[in-house]
């Protein structure tokens, strides 16, 4: 990948074969997905990935208006985050910006404009901070259940510290409070253990997957199934 770049092109499995890799992991990977596309590392790449599939995903739905309907989720989250404390005025830059690319995308729905705003690393940034944002407000609000989950002594100041603060890593707890929070259904492909299989996350469990990540050694990347590699 361009290490100058926040988020590459699509490049086939086959192609890219996963750093040469012969091993059964990588090879079931180029079996079962035909794309790849590299996100830069820089603590921000679950959000930042999740937010381009997703946004992605929008310009090849086959439902009515998606990029309205998404604009109209978004616009609703703000009571989220006011419901958690946040003021209006920490987000809603973040929020402006967020809603600038979809305008861009509804006049201009290719590859490469939604390439060229996410590789803008101000505009990508505004997004990656507005999911952060909207992910510690989402756990606040159901702290009673979140908390168990976080070893962390006050619930308040590791979402401000750990969620909300650019260039953090996120974990388990973060990935199913934004996929609650934006209703969205995503598979993490794990390449982590020495048993040689590759480990599936369906997040929610139980729920229809169509989006999904590859995580290998704390870093996520986009893949596409043959199917649905969009056009």
């Amino acid at each position: 990948m361009d290490t100058s770049k926040l988020v590459s092109i699509k490049e086939a499995t086959s192609v890219q074969t996963l750093e040469a890799s012969e091993d059964q992991k990588h090879q079931d990977i180029c079996q079962q997905f035909g794309f790849i596309r590299r996100v830069k590392g820089d603590g921000n790449c679950f959000y930042r990935a999740l937010c381009f599939t997703l946004v992605e995903s929008l310009l090849y739905s086959e439902h009515t208006h998606p990029i309205e309907r998404f604009r109209e989720k978004l616009m609703r989250s703000q009571e989220v985050l006011l419901s958690a404390g946040f003021d209006e005025g920490a987000f809603e830059g973040l929020l402006n910006a967020f809603n600038r690319v979809l305008d861009r995308l509804e006049t201009d729905a290719c590859e490469e404009t939604l390439l060229d705003l996410f590789n803008d690393q101000d505009t990508s940034d505004c997004m990656v901070q507005y999911l952060r944002l909207l992910t510690s407000a989402h756990l606040q609000c159901r702290a009673d259940f979140f908390q168990n989950f976080v070893e962390a002594p006050n619930f308040k100041v590791y979402c401000t510290q750990e969620v909300e603060a650019m260039s953090m890593e996120c974990d388990h707890v973060e990935i199913l409070a934004l996929s609650e929070e934006l209703d969205v259904s995503l598979c993490i492909i794990s390449m982590e253990g020495s048993d040689g299989h590759l480990t599936y996350h369906t997040i929610p469990e139980g729920s229809q997957p169509f989006l999904y990540l590859l995580y290998k050694t704390s870093h996520y990347d986009i893949l596409y199934k043959h199917r649905d590699h969009w056009k």
